[in-house]
């Protein structure tokens, strides 16, 4: 058995507490750049999405974004610990 092994974190853990962290900013961005493709959109004619539709259109789209968001930042403090 590694000495070491009880310091270090697991890994599923760590990544699902850093993605409960990052969650409401990823989502925040998501729903912010949700918004703003819609006012986009109305240069080409669609109707714009409205700020309270972005944020509910954002919570299950946050999910994917957090968890790219975790898995970022697990590799960047990895990095800066090695």
């Amino acid at each position: 058995m590694d000495p070491d092994s009880s310091n270090r974190p697991r890994t599923n853990t760590s990544l699902w507490r850093l993605g409960i962290l990052i969650w409401p900013f990823a989502t925040g961005a998501v729903a912010i750049n949700l918004f703003l493709l819609g006012l986009m959109w109305q240069a080409v004619g669609l109707p714009a999405i409205t700020p309270v539709a972005a944020l509910l259109w954002s919570l299950p789209l946050g999910i994917p974004a957090t968890w790219a968001s975790a898995r970022w930042a697990r590799s960047m403090i990895r990095e800066a610990e090695s």
